[in-house]
């Protein structure tokens, strides 16, 4: 076994293997070969690191140096200066790990100061593909502990004690659905992982699947102990071909150390899983939806009850649970339920995964105990608004969710506070929204979402999420009538209170949310035929301002439809019955003669 005196963690997650991070690791293990320094320097490809606006990026120990915006032309000065003469090349450094030229490890840097991990733990730091990486970093020492010291009843009091509750939005006390499972009567169980993340702008359950799969492998082999199951099955889309393909090999290497299969730790003890992919659709993240989609069938939910617990997949009882909560289980296991219980809040124990999105500096993928404040999040972790723009509004809980204003953003991040706001935590995904958007247009884009992913099994999600979306083109497009503000909330109410499962009960929220807290807005483009952010296009019109117009005729040039008119150094004129409001104009003129209202 090599000891190296300095090892280069390169980020395998999707964000930076989509900027050729995966080229990087080539070339650093080809020149360090040529350099006769593969001996002394270990590569490692990781998971996500977290920081994905940084991508892609490189840390390099024992220093902790933390390298951003890696490109393939500087892999050989990293090389010939860090790694060989010892001095970090600071122009590749993130540029918060460096201040009054001091240079700070990536443990120091702002964005992972308030975070504290637990689902994320091995992310960013072990090769996913190595299981003796997992187990060196005390893997499978919590599957191992509870079959040689725990019975199934002690387990499962375990979890209820530590108060984990879902993370995949529900929130439900995850202790509770185990003993619910574990007493249902039947020949057989299963246990299920719901990895079928679908979330605009979601990528927490992809990344740890992407870093960490064998911390779900062992969490669903515990649960598999705690109700009496032998065979799970971890449900994911296909469009995540690298957690896939991971998850797989994990599964395989397992098998190979008798982590899976028949009598794992020399016990009598047997569980064993496999891989189901979906096409994609968002409705099967509801967990009868999900089980249909194994099944073979279309994915379509079910009346409840029966739940799954009693009769679940091919009628027997199973456990759900979504990929973070599982990543949570081995560390409850090890560190007991009351180390749980002291993060968090009192009804919301431990930490929480998020990805934030949308008009922040810091985009990317943290976790921070429950209670941190939003406000924390976005300008502590987040590190703010790009562009000294003024914060609008946070999305949280996806389509399902619902928008959250400056007024509170001092809310604690937790499942009953948010809900009291009118969001939700959901699965965890966090879209930032500043001054420059409109809010009824991102109601709209949402409600887009939610039309095209409903299964279109109960009339009000099919035809009630279709005439709402109608209505707000309708007023995007400058042809609303006051009495459309009142339908909208009528058909809201109406479609909550009647669908048949959580995606149209919940289709409703971001308008509502946004009726309630940006009225004024719905308001001027239904009285006013005007967009306060100047983002409807329909509502915009092109003008041009004749004391800044130079006659250079760029924008007639530019103008695909032929409505603008004028000659050489004389002032040019739009005309509006031509204009097709396509912006061509105002991309085009040097002058910032031309502007919209």
């Amino acid at each position: 076994m090599n000891i190296y005196r300095s090892h280069v963690l390169i980020c395998g997650g999707t964000g930076c293997v989509s900027s050729k991070s995966d080229k990087l690791q080539e070339k650093f293990e080809n020149l360090l070969v040529n350099k006769d320094l593969d001996k002394e320097i270990k590569v490692v490809r990781t998971g996500c690191f977290g920081l994905c606006e940084a991508g892609p990026i490189i840390i390099v120990y024992p220093e902790g140096s933390f390298y951003s915006q890696v490109k393939i032309e500087d892999v050989e000065e990293i090389i010939d200066e860090h790694l060989v003469k010892g001095r970090i090349v600071k122009r590749l450094l993130f540029k918060d790990s460096i201040e009054d030229d001091i240079i700070k490890s990536v443990e120091e840097v702002e964005f992972y100061k308030k975070q504290k991990r637990i689902a994320l733990k091995n992310c960013g730091v072990i090769d996913p593909e190595d299981v003796d990486e997992y187990i060196a970093y005390d893997g499978y020492m919590a599957l191992g502990k509870v079959l040689t010291e725990m019975t199934p009843e002690e387990v499962i009091e375990t979890i209820k004690d530590s108060g984990l509750r879902g993370r995949g939005g529900g929130g439900f006390s995850t202790g509770l659905k185990w003993g619910f499972t574990a007493k249902a009567q039947g020949d057989q169980k299963y246990v299920l992982c719901n990895a079928d993340e679908g979330d605009p702008g979601a990528f927490m359950d992809r990344s740890i699947l992407e870093g960490d799969p064998h911390s779900v492998i062992e969490s669903m082999a515990i649960a598999g102990y705690a109700i009496g199951s032998n065979q799970g099955y971890v449900y994911i889309r296909a469009e995540y071909p690298i957690a896939v393909d991971r998850l797989q090999i994990a599964i395989d290497q397992a098998r190979e150390k008798g982590l899976l299969g028949k009598n794992i730790f020399g016990t009598d003890f047997e569980f064993d899983m496999e891989i189901r992919l979906g096409a994609g659709a968002f409705v099967c993240g509801e967990e009868t939806a999900l089980i249909a989609s194994i099944e073979g069938e279309r994915g379509m939910p079910r009346n409840k009850p029966p739940y799954p617990a009693n009769k679940g997949l091919w009628q027997k009882p199973t456990l759900i649970n979504n990929v973070e909560t599982y990543a949570n289980i081995p560390q409850i296991i090890l560190h007991g339920a009351d180390w749980f219980k002291s993060m968090g809040t009192e009804k919301s124990s431990g930490t929480k995964v998020f990805a934030l999105g949308g008009k922040i500096n810091n985009t990317g993928l943290i976790e921070v105990p429950m209670g941190t404040t939003l406000r924390e999040v976005i300008y502590e972790v987040g590190g703010g608004i790009p562009n000294g723009k003024k914060f609008k509004a946070v999305q949280t809980g996806g389509p399902s969710g619902g928008c959250i204003t400056a007024k509170e953003l001092d809310t604690p991040i937790d499942f009953d506070s948010l809900t009291a706001i009118g969001s939700m935590m959901g699965s965890g995904g966090m879209i930032i929204m500043d001054e420059d958007d409109c809010m009824v247009d991102i109601a709209r884009y949402f409600l887009d979402f939610t039309v095209e992913e409903s299964c279109g099994k109960c009339p009000p999600c099919r035809i009630g999420t279709k005439r709402m979306l109608e209505i707000l083109e309708k007023i995007t497009s400058g042809n609303g009538e006051p009495e459309d503000l009142n339908r909208l909330e009528r058909l809201s109410e109406n479609i909550k209170s009647s669908s048949l499962c959580g995606l149209g009960q919940s289709a409703s929220n971001p308008v509502l949310s946004t009726l309630k807290h940006f009225r004024d807005e719905y308001e001027a483009h239904v009285n006013e035929k005007r967009c306060p952010s100047g983002l409807c296009k329909d509502l915009l019109s092109y003008y041009i301002i004749a004391e800044k117009c130079k006659g250079c005729t760029l924008c007639i040039k530019a103008c695909p439809s032929d409505a603008i008119t004028g000659e050489r150094k004389e002032v040019h004129e739009i005309h509006q019955d031509k204009c097709i409001k396509c912006g061509a104009c105002l991309d085009k003129c040097p002058f910032k003669a031309i502007i919209t209202k």
